[in-house]
Parts: structure tokens; sequence; C-alpha cells
């Protein structure tokens, strides 16, 4: 069965420095229905304007996922962790016991846009931790996070795996579903089909009871979508 979050349907906040879509239930945006999918909670499209950005917060208890499309991202967190985040790379902060950070807009010129995800952990009280690569724009499926950390990916505290889906126009690639678990596909842009159900950028897809997942591009261009495998 698949059910189809249409990018337009998204709740959205706007405060001028940031324009955020909400796939999900988030801050003032609530919507009974829309609450996450299995240990996904958040997926929020946000735009930010040049030198403004998130001041200093805390979390605790989430593994927090940023993915930046476009721009980059100053990072700096009470673990003592300061980086820059460029578009392309992926970054997992693990907020365990409790972690203050801040994420700004690196640019004073240039807009930031990134998607930020919030994936429930397995496991709580942990120490905070933070995790940060490039995997590349190679066409394909590539492994962003798994539950092990194996093959050099992300190590996320929850038994879910998160991939970069890329496809050039006309290919198509089937993912294997084990018995009894979801998948969740978030379109980046392009056209994407998934199971003949046709995705276009912002939108997803909550996979369930399918043992396996037909990707297809059926479009003009290249596509790049996120895809999650949830417990």
């Amino acid at each position: 069965m698949i059910s189809v979050r249409h990018s337009q349907d998204r709740g959205r906040a706007n405060f001028g420095w940031l324009d955020s879509k909400h796939t999900f239930s988030f801050g003032s945006y609530y919507d009974p229905e829309q609450m996450g999918f299995s240990t996904l909670r958040v997926i929020n499209d946000d735009i930010v304007e040049p030198g403004a950005g998130f001041d200093t917060h805390g979390h605790r208890d989430m593994e927090i996922i940023s993915f930046v499309l476009e721009g980059k991202i100053a990072h700096k967190d009470s673990e003592g962790n300061v980086q820059v985040l460029p578009a392309g790379e992926f970054q997992l902060m693990s907020a365990g016991s409790g972690i203050y950070h801040s994420e700004y807009n690196a640019s004073d010129s240039d807009k930031l846009r990134f998607l930020q995800i919030w994936i429930q952990p397995n496991s709580f009280g942990n120490k905070p931790g933070y995790q940060q690569k490039d995997f590349g724009k190679e066409v394909g499926l590539t492994t962003i996070a798994t539950p092990t950390g194996e093959n050099g990916t992300l190590h996320i505290k929850q038994d879910a795996k998160l991939h970069q889906l890329i496809l050039d126009p006309g290919t198509s690639l089937e993912l294997d579903v084990e018995q009894g678990r979801k998948v969740y596909v978030h379109q980046v842009e392009g056209e994407l089909s998934v199971n003949d159900t046709v995705l276009d950028g912002g939108d997803g897809a909550k996979v369930e009871d399918a043992a396996k997942v037909i990707l297809k591009n059926a479009g003009n261009t290249q596509t790049t979508a996120l895809v999650f495998e949830l417990p």
C-alpha cells in the first residue's frame, strides 16, 4: 500500500528569515494525520536567508540529519564541533542525553536550503555524537546511514537505513523490503515513480506491506530522492 504526501499539502512557516515546509506536524503546524511515519518524525524543507539562522537551542534523544541542497550551513554545538556543511553533505547529530547547537547560513549573499530530518532513536540517554560526510553523487542507491555504521555510513541509533537515490532518465532499480518493515520516499528533485505512483519534488510516499519497491525515473531529467527503510 502506498500513500502519497503531496508537496502542496505540507505545512508551512514563514518568518522572513526562514521559509520552512513541514512534511509532518512540527512547531505551530499540527495535523493529527501527519505525526510522522514509523520512527521518522520530521522532514522540514528549510530555506534560510543570507546571514540568518537558528540561534543556540537544545535537543534530547533524537537522531537529527541535515542534508544540504544549496549553500552552506555553519554548525556549532556544545560538544565542541564547529563545522561548515556545503551542498551535498550529510550531517547526523545524535542528541542523546542532551546537546545544544546553532545552525546559520554561512553566506552573507546566498540563500541556504537544506532538509532537516528527525528520527526517533531506539536507545536513550546516550552520549551525544556528531558525524558529517559527503557521499558524492553516484547514480543508483547510495547508503547514507545504518544501525551499525558499516562501510563508512553514518551510524544511526535506530533500526533504520537512509539511502540517497539518483537515477538517470529511463532507468530504474528495485529495493527488496524485509517483511514487516516500511519504506518512506522523499522526492528531492525531478520525477520518480514508486511502484507506478508518480512523485514530484517535495512529495513523499509512505510504503507499507510491500515486498519490493520499484523506483523508476520516467522523466527527462536526472532525479534525486531520499529513501528510508524503517521498522
